[in-house]
């Protein structure tokens, strides 16, 4: 018969106990070209080759592009100019005016000018600037040529408004907050995704179970057919007997063919989430943990409260509003800027001279002063903190919103974990139940007590326990894995760690 392995038929010959046992110990052995995968190596190729994985990876990789962008602020900047200028003016003076003429002036200059500038951890700036000039003037009958340089450092410093680190670094900050958020988004992904896997993994071990209980349904189904025919034969049952066993036979063929598809269309949505080679069919190797789990209530919320990445996301979005809030109260603050500088110069006709003139400090330069602005009304400023705080507020307001709705959460989740664990006893003892059923019926239709419809309809019986079986224990499990998705410990229990490095390589390769 198609699709029946020689172990299966022989089976098959021993009745309903071999049906039994088949349908608990699952396949012996895999087909031709499966790959049996266990579920630690199925997690395992999910957190390396998922698309959707490594795509929320360039999040955070790209957040810590904006943290080295901002650091930028703290560059020293470098500046030059070099310039040559020339004009030509009339100057008419008492004498000329008198005479009916006017003086002419010539001015020609060079300037050769360079400095350097830095941004402070307080905001202010910092810089030393070198000017180095030549300068020749022409009037009338008279030429004059020196030289003319000056070394300069000057400070600007806020006191009142933009005063401060927070204010300073306030973009660099904020890129480390949303770096800190993505990172927590990522764990939220790949959370997904593991959940994903086990929920398949197992969903897969059901199809494939559930596919070998129709496989030995039909054979079971055949051969009831055989021995009908064989028994029409004989005069022991009317002819309408085997119309039952070919309608039931091809039922079994039928629901054989559908659960062929399904298995196949499963082991298709794995493959995509592991990313795996398609030459191998995927075959789960590990079996539903059926075991009972303790819980407590209140370590588990609590667990979900401090671990759960959404939550800790929100939290992260949170420090950022907060810091935004103080800074823009801070900017309500009037403007008042020091400014200060000092420097010496040099004049010489002759280039040298004038250095020596600059070393000696002959010609000190120095300036102390401050600049106050403060817009009447401020309204700009105001309505930005105003803005800022509403938003931390609100942002207040959905973390406790959060907090409640995963507090249900884990208690949905210990619910469907209690729950599904009481399915597996109540469907384990309807298999028996339905198996005992079936052993009566078949004694009764060999004493011809009981037709060969009644067999068949006692036999769909325990197919539909066994699948329900299969499904509990498969559900069991699916549930303890929505349960540690719920606490947030699903990663830790997978052995997976999150530090942020595997980001940070992922930027240095683009560099």
């Amino acid at each position: 018969m198609n699709g029946i392995s020689e172990n299966t038929a022989c089976l098959v010959r021993c009745g309903t106990a071999a049906f039994l046992a088949l349908c608990l110990a699952g396949t012996a052995a895999a087909q031709d070209g499966t790959v049996g995968i266990t579920l630690k190596e199925a997690i395992r190729m999910a957190a390396e080759k998922n698309l959707d994985v490594k795509a929320e990876l360039y999040n955070p990789a790209i957040a810590e592009s904006d943290i080295r962008r901002n650091r930028a602020i703290y560059d020293p900047n470098l500046t030059a100019l070099t310039n040559y200028s020339e004009s030509t003016s009339a100057n008419p003076t008492q004498a000329s005016a008198a005479l009916g003429g006017n003086n002419i002036n010539k001015m020609k200059a060079f300037d050769l000018n360079a400095g350097i500038s830095k941004l402070t951890p307080y905001g202010g700036t910092i810089g030393l600037a070198f000017n180095n000039s030549w300068l020749r003037n022409e009037f009338s009958a008279t030429t004059s040529e020196y030289f003319q340089n000056s070394l300069t450092f000057n400070i600007s410093q806020p006191l009142l408004k933009n005063f401060g680190r927070e204010t300073t670094e306030l973009n660099i900050s904020l890129a480390r907050y949303n770096k800190d958020s993505s990172l927590e988004q990522f764990r939220t992904k790949l959370t997904g995704v593991i959940t994903q896997v086990r929920t398949e993994y197992f969903n897969l071990y059901s199809l494939r179970e559930d596919l070998e209980v129709k496989k030995t349904s039909l054979a079971l189904a055949q051969k009831i057919l055989n021995e009908t025919g064989a028994r029409i034969k004989a005069g022991v049952l009317p002819a309408m007997e085997n119309l039952n066993a070919e309608f039931n036979v091809s039922t079994r063929e039928r629901a054989v063919i559908d659960a062929e598809r399904a298995l196949r269309d499963k082991r298709d949505v794995l493959r995509t989430l592991l990313q795996v080679d398609t030459a191998g069919v995927i075959d789960p190797v590990d079996s539903p943990n059926t075991s009972v789990y303790q819980i407590n209530e209140e370590e588990a919320i609590r667990s979900a409260l401090e671990t759960r990445p959404e939550l800790k996301q929100f939290r992260e979005n949170l420090k950022a509003a907060d810091l935004q809030e103080r800074v823009t109260r801070h900017q309500v603050m009037p403007d008042l800027s020091l400014n200060a500088s000092g420097g010496l110069g040099g004049i010489n006709r002759d280039y040298g001279k004038q250095w020596e003139g600059l070393a000696k400090a002959d010609y000190p330069v120095w300036s102390i002063g401050l600049t106050f602005s403060y817009p009447l009304g401020n309204n700009a400023a105001e309505n930005d903190y105003i803005k800022s705080k509403l938003k931390a507020e609100q942002l207040r307001a959905q973390i406790r919103s959060q907090e409640d709705a995963i507090a249900d959460e884990v208690r949905s989740a210990i619910r469907a974990v209690q729950s599904g664990y009481k399915q597996i006893d109540v469907t384990r003892r309807g298999s028996a139940y339905a198996e005992e059923v079936l052993n009566a019926y078949i004694k009764k239709a060999a004493v011809g007590l009981a037709t060969t419809k009644d067999v068949f309809d006692v036999q769909n019986n325990l197919i539909a326990a066994k699948g329900a079986e299969i499904q509990a224990k498969a559900g069991y499990d699916n549930a303890l894995t929505q349960y540690w998705k719920a606490t947030g410990e699903l990663l830790g229990r997978e052995g997976i760690r999150i530090d942020g490095k595997q980001a940070d390589e992922l930027y240095g390769r683009a560099r």
